[in-house]
């Protein structure tokens, strides 16, 4: 080990022999040239005017944000319900997927969805009395979700 470091110092003492004599002298008695900086008052003036600015926008804020709103509160709803309905269809297609990779339980899923189509078949579109309770119904259901003006025609 001390030979290695005997190597690496003459390897390294002959590329600057004079690097460790060099001595610099400062002079401190005169000031050096400084960067003059603007007066202060012209900065204080622009961060000022600035501020002034910023926080006469943040005064009226609310009544911008409010006059926003009020106007377009219509497409915002739609807006709104759009998005969460999005949101929804996702959620309920991401509960469904992790349902589906449990075993077994897709396959008892689509054995009540064939049970249960077999049944609606059984009871309402097999006899014509039968289609016509169901015609019933479902202008029943359309009138309430429609309006009852709807029932007369």
């Amino acid at each position: 080990m001390e030979e290695m470091d005997t190597m690496q110092t003459s390897e390294y003492s002959d590329i600057a022999p004079d690097a460790e004599k060099t001595k610099v002298e400062v002079k401190v008695d005169a000031p050096g040239g400084l960067a003059a900086l603007p007066p202060a008052s012209e900065s204080s003036e622009k961060w000022r005017q600035i501020g002034e600015q910023i926080s006469g926008f943040f005064a009226e804020l609310p009544e911008y944000l409010g006059e926003f709103f009020s106007e377009y509160q219509r497409p915002l709803t739609t807006l709104g319900l759009i998005l969460a309905s999005v949101i929804t269809v996702k959620v309920t297609l991401a509960v469904l997927d992790a349902i589906n990779d449990i075993p077994l339980l897709a396959p008892t899923f689509e054995l009540v969805g064939i049970g249960y189509s077999a049944w609606f078949v059984y009871r309402y579109l097999l006899r014509a009395s039968n289609r016509q309770e169901l015609s019933e119904e479902f202008k029943t259901l359309k009138g309430q979700v429609l309006g009852q003006d709807t029932m007369s025609q």
